[in-house]
């Protein structure tokens, strides 16, 4: 018998599939297909403070092996998150969920963990670090280390649930950032986000986005997204949730060798909505194929 569970700062989960944040909604349409409570935890979709419509249409383009999304963090807002979603998402899913956050200035990420700190059904606060700084000429917050590091910083100091920052790969040394990520009092860090790409229209010759840019994700950017996980987790103490391209049982294991504790299961959701129940039922059956008896042994074994 193979035992699944893995634990993120204190949070047993009862297998490391978890579906990203934006890919998953709050799991409504999911719970009509299948039962959405095996699951090991579900990060639900970027909050903001205020509501958002997102960036304007057209904002999502095919490429081969993935997709590219300039949807622009479109949420209902921060009440509207609590007083509606969150009860519902805890009524169909009832365990620990990760909730992923935005903001605009450090005042914004700290409003938005602030209210998410006080939702029973939220164990983890993930902090999406790749919004533009609003205060220092649109910069995003997560291309440097002190911006990352003062995003953490204020919002460890507002709450006290435990706070994973969600880098970006759209940087020099995302090893840097990690670093002063943790340093800063970060609990976990989720890794990576989806990379800028673009698309061009051959019969308009324009950009197929009308944001220009999007951000690519898919089965292409897994070796990416491997490679990186691999170096933050030589750099760091603690713990990876790993993600990009993601979508078989046999992906979950090889970014848990390279150092993640999790997973976070994005694109193949919207390619086949039952993408993380076969992830999970596979799983066992992979583990047993590969000697594995408990996930937790194989943390980081490709070091």
């Amino acid at each position: 018998m193979v035992d699944t569970k893995v634990a993120l700062s204190g949070v047993t989960l009862d297998n490391p599939v978890i579906p990203a944040s934006g890919t998953f909604g709050y799991g409504r349409d999911f719970a009509e297909l299948y039962d959405i409570r095996i699951l090991g935890s579900l990060s639900f979709k970027g909050t903001t403070a205020e509501e958002r419509f997102g960036n304007p249409t057209p904002r999502i383009a095919e490429c081969e092996g993935g997709m590219l999304n300039s949807v622009g963090l479109q949420n209902p807002g921060l009440r509207a998150v609590c007083e509606k979603d969150l009860p519902e998402l805890m009524r169909i899913y009832g365990k620990p969920v990760i909730a992923n956050i935005s903001g605009f200035s450090v005042g914004e990420y700290v409003e938005c963990a602030k209210a998410m700190d006080l939702q029973e059904c939220v164990g983890i606060i993930e902090v999406n670090v790749s919004c533009p700084n609003v205060h220092n000429g649109g910069m995003s917050f997560g291309v440097i280390p002190e911006s990352a590091a003062e995003v953490t910083r204020a919002v460890k100091r507002a709450v006290s649930k435990p706070v994973y920052v969600k880098l970006s790969p759209n940087v020099t040394d995302i090893v840097s950032i990690a670093k002063a990520c943790e340093e800063a009092g970060a609990d976990g860090l989720s890794l990576i986000n989806t990379l800028l790409a673009m698309r061009i229209d051959l019969k308009t010759r324009k950009p197929v986005l009308a944001n220009k840019f999007g951000g690519m994700s898919g089965g292409a950017i897994f070796p990416l997204a491997l490679r990186m996980v691999y170096q933050v987790f030589e750099a760091v103490e603690i713990p990876i949730i790993g993600m990009g391209g993601i979508s078989r049982a046999e992906d979950v294991i090889e970014m848990m060798l390279a150092g993640a504790t999790a997973v976070q299961v994005g694109a193949a959701n919207l390619r086949n909505p039952f993408a993380c129940r076969d992830i999970i039922e596979a799983l066992p059956g992979i583990m047993e194929k590969y000697g594995i008896v408990n996930l937790r042994d194989i943390i980081g074994g490709a070091h």
